[in-house]
């Protein structure tokens, strides 16, 4: 099965909790209507609150310092110069290709597959806060609050998790501008420097310059997609907020136009359907050498002229968007029109 974005997988294997973990109690403020953008206060050394994208607002009697994030959100914190105590998610970092580089030192890993959370050893850090993300169900960007956060096994899980300490979850969807914004928000409400931050962002304006421009000189069409035993996975650039925005810089992604939400799903017997100039194909699943073996995939014109290179999902961040655009940048000017 694919990777879990948006919900695909739920079901993971969770380490045995134990009891004393539930003792434990953190602090959350009740849910709200307002369906403004999520918004954290400045950091400072008294209270601290931030409304996420549930409409909940999550309050601490101080800046939260020990902080348990999920990875996808704890690369951007420890680019902006925050340090978690602990990270959770798909990949443990030691697999995640998105952490390499990075001061993972200190950072507990708290389980090494989707929904697996070790809830004693989370009870054991003492976080102030849980950070994770919540995608919308649909085009339309609806969310789904009664559904646990992502990375979370199951609701039961997220109560023990929210027992320990108040979890807020922020919106993965819709325009990957809106949410790269977000996250710098909340990163400078627990502390990171605001000249930390300009500085990934200058380097992002340059990087989306650069990505523009080699879009524009480059008439090709682009494949974002996983693979695994029982097919390809082709996403909606509508639906992911990176490739949404890469859309608007001038990117030509194919969209699959699936029945459903996110993801072009087609057999292996219809996988020859799947074509474009370049293929950005997940780290998690079938790589290269796989697809080499796939008979009806095998002759497919961007695998075979060497037009395949890692998408990893890179997180919504100034620098770690940076770094990606200006890769893809360069990817585009080093490929030939395959079709």
């Amino acid at each position: 099965m694919p990777p879990p974005r948006p919900g695909s997988l739920r079901a993971a294997i969770v380490t045995t909790i134990a009891a004393s973990a539930l003792l434990l109690t953190g602090c959350s403020g009740g849910g709200t209507t307002d369906d403004k953008a999520a918004t954290g206060t400045t950091a400072t050394n008294g209270p601290w609150s931030y409304q996420d994208a549930t409409g909940t607002t999550v309050r601490v009697d101080h800046t939260p310092k020990r902080v348990v994030v999920l990875n996808d959100i704890a690369i951007s914190f420890i680019e902006y110069g925050l340090k978690p105590v602990g990270t959770f998610g798909q990949l443990p970092m030691a697999k995640d290709a998105r952490f390499r580089g990075l001061d993972t030192n200190g950072i507990t890993q708290l389980g090494q597959s989707y929904g697996e959370i070790d809830l004693e050893r989370l009870a054991a850090l003492r976080p102030d806060l849980v950070v994770t993300s919540i995608y919308p169900k649909d085009a339309q960007g609806t969310l789904d609050t009664k559904q646990p956060g992502y990375g979370f096994k199951d609701l039961e899980q997220e109560r023990q998790i929210e027992a320990i300490a108040p979890v807020a979850q922020v919106k993965w969807g819709g325009k990957g501008e809106d949410v790269i914004e977000h996250i710098a928000d909340l990163a400078e409400s627990l502390g990171a420097k605001e000249s930390t931050v300009e500085a990934a962002e200058h380097r992002f304006d340059t990087a989306h310059a650069t990505l523009t421009k080699a879009a524009k000189r480059n008439d090709l069409s682009v494949v974002s997609m996983y693979a695994d035993g029982d097919g390809v996975y082709v996403t909606r650039p509508s639906d992911e907020p990176t490739l949404q925005m890469y859309s608007s810089f001038g990117v030509d992604f194919v969209d699959p136009k699936p029945k459903g939400f996110y993801w072009g799903i087609s057999s292996w017997e219809n996988a020859g359907q799947v074509t474009g100039d370049v293929i950005l194909l997940s780290q998690q699943g079938y790589q290269v050498a796989d697809l080499e073996q796939q008979p009806t995939f095998a002759d497919n014109p961007a695998l075979t002229a060497g037009q395949v290179h890692s998408w990893t999902f890179p997180a919504l961040d100034y620098a770690s968007q940076a770094a990606y655009m200006t890769k893809l940048a360069g990817w585009l000017d080093d490929s030939k029109k395959l079709s």
